[in-house]
């Protein structure tokens, strides 16, 4: 039986390095997309990464190509978000994963533009991201009222919509603040319903 071809030590080491580059250029393309929007110079892009630009242009030749690479890749890191009441307090990975969706949305509502001729390209990515992090966040919110620190009375969906809603602002006015109007939102959760209580007194 043949013995199958083994890389030398420095192809592997090669593979790590770019895939370790890309790792860094995609995280850094996501901070710089939420402060400055998706389509900010490659430059500070280069400069937040401390990767060149040609580096840049080497793995994402369009800006489509690097607005769908950190789109898919921010999936994957909300994706796993872990999610287990032990490793933080179900309300505040809540409150975290919520704003790390928030910054999230900053990418996905550029990325209709820089797919402006994928319509369908577009549309898979949107329900590919729906459905891999909406049982996250159901996660989340189940964990929170669990822990007696939200209502369990909403759905993750409505939550996600709203969150999305709330996000919108951000492209229209420049005064607008997104964060503080989803942490109001988030407050709400954890108050009882007054008609509730109204019934309890009565």
């Amino acid at each position: 039986m043949p013995t199958p071809p083994v890389d030398p030590p420095s192809a592997g080491r090669n593979r790590a390095d770019v895939r370790r580059n890309e790792q860094t250029l995609l995280d850094a393309a996501a901070a710089v997309f939420v402060r400055a929007g998706v389509h900010a110079p490659v430059r500070q892009i280069a400069a937040e990464s401390g990767l060149g630009m040609g580096t840049i242009y080497r793995h994402f030749p369009t800006r489509a190509d690097l607005v769908v690479a950190v789109f898919k890749h921010q999936v994957d890191t909300l994706a796993t978000t872990p999610t287990d009441p032990a490793t933080a307090p179900p309300y505040q990975a809540l409150r975290t994963w919520v704003h790390r969706f928030a910054d999230f949305l900053v990418t996905k509502h550029g990325l209709a533009e820089a797919m402006h001729s994928d319509q369908a390209g577009f549309e898979n990515l949107h329900n590919e991201f729906v459905e891999r992090l909406l049982p996250v966040l159901d996660r989340l919110l189940t964990a929170s009222a669990a822990a007696g620190s939200t209502r369990s009375d909403v759905r993750a969906y409505d939550l996600m919509l709203a969150v999305g809603n709330l996000c919108i602002g951000v492209e229209t006015f420049p005064d607008y603040h997104a964060r503080q109007m989803i942490d109001l939102l988030l407050t709400g959760l954890t108050r009882t319903d007054p008609t509730t209580q109204e019934h309890e007194e009565h």
